[in-house]
């Protein structure tokens, strides 16, 4: 059984809803499907319903037992709007404009459903962008008390992999902070490495990767991730938490012997923290290409409430997988 059927088991028997809104395209469909036949969570769908109906009927889709909402004929649709008002009266927003950005965006509408208690969580991005999908969810789900900045990750699963977890990495950030200070990378690692204890259930062992290995090169870029290493030991100094390392020296342990030979960490890494948004996209896009990986993702957290998104070249079965990911990260 492989990591995402793990989490999919422990989830069924807490009875999560989670909403996916991009109901005009199929994987969206489909996925809603499988999650109805593996009945790990309950869907809600969004939009109208003799549309989304239609399409799934042309591409013999069995969706006819998950709820659609749409938002022109929602009941609680006059609380959601007031809601909404409230929350960003302070930022000049009428009531008049709170409810045409309800109407008119589907992910407004979805992040409200979740905000008011009508669904626990929220998946898209199969057709929109993270900033699409993301700032809804800033502003109105908000930063968790538990948290000191929202980040994202992937969770990555390699096939016939000896490294890492046995081929189970989170990579952080690879969505969301374009170039975070060392303050924030320190967050992002302290972050994570619960994530990956969370999700995974095994032992973090975080690396803060670089183009350099402990100072074996002098840049500003260095001595960023040098900085977050230092303020995230002294935040969590029980975590193995350790850096800077170029890449092969945090997971491969013949060179990790050579480079860092008295680091816990080095040659083990299993939680790769990147130093900005450029390389943790490539790399997560580079392992899921090259070693045919499921990289789920990229996945919030710090949010009050789980809203995630999608690479818009997701799968069904990405979407699914994400819907289980969702389904867990949903408090009790």
């Amino acid at each position: 059984m492989n990591l995402i059927e793990k989490i999919k088991e422990k989830v069924k028997t807490k009875n999560r809803t989670i909403i996916l809104v991009e109901t005009e395209d199929i994987r969206t469909l489909k996925a809603a499907e499988i999650v109805k036949e593996e009945n790990f969570a309950n869907i809600i769908l969004v939009g109208d319903e003799s549309e989304v109906h239609k399409l799934a009927t042309e591409n013999n889709i069995e969706i006819s037992n998950i709820p659609i909402i749409n938002p022109k004929t929602y009941e609680n649709f006059e609380k959601l709007k007031t809601t909404f008002y409230e929350l960003r009266k302070m930022k000049g927003i009428t009531l008049e404009e709170a409810e045409k950005t309800l109407l008119e965006n589907r992910l407004y509408f979805a992040n409200m459903l979740v905000k008011c208690g009508y669904a626990d969580g929220l998946v898209a991005g199969a057709k929109s962008s993270s900033a699409d999908v993301l700032r809804p969810a800033l502003q109105i789900i908000k930063t968790d008390s538990d948290s000191k900045i929202v980040s994202s990750f992937f969770l990555i699963d390699i096939p016939n992999c000896e490294y890492g977890a046995n081929g189970i990495f989170i990579y952080s950030d690879c969505g969301m902070v374009q170039n975070p200070t060392s303050e924030e990378l320190s967050e992002i690692a302290i972050t994570s490495a619960k994530t990956f204890h969370q999700l995974v259930g095994k032992k973090p062992k975080v690396a803060l990767l670089s183009h350099s290995t402990l100072g074996s090169a002098s840049h500003p870029d260095v001595e960023k991730v040098a900085k977050a290493v230092k303020i995230a030991k002294m935040k969590h100094p029980e975590l193995e938490l350790e850096g800077e390392f170029q890449f092969d020296t945090a997971i491969v342990p013949s060179v990790a012997e050579r480079k860092a030979p008295n680091s816990k960490v080095a040659g083990h890494a299993n939680v790769l923290i990147f130093p900005d948004l450029d390389s943790g996209n490539i790399a997560y896009k580079i392992t899921e290409r090259l070693a045919h990986a499921k990289a789920y993702g990229p996945i919030t957290q710090g949010l009050k409430k789980p809203v995630n998104d999608l690479s818009r070249g997701c799968s069904e079965l990405d979407i699914v997988g994400v819907v289980a990911i969702t389904a867990f990260q949903c408090k009790d």
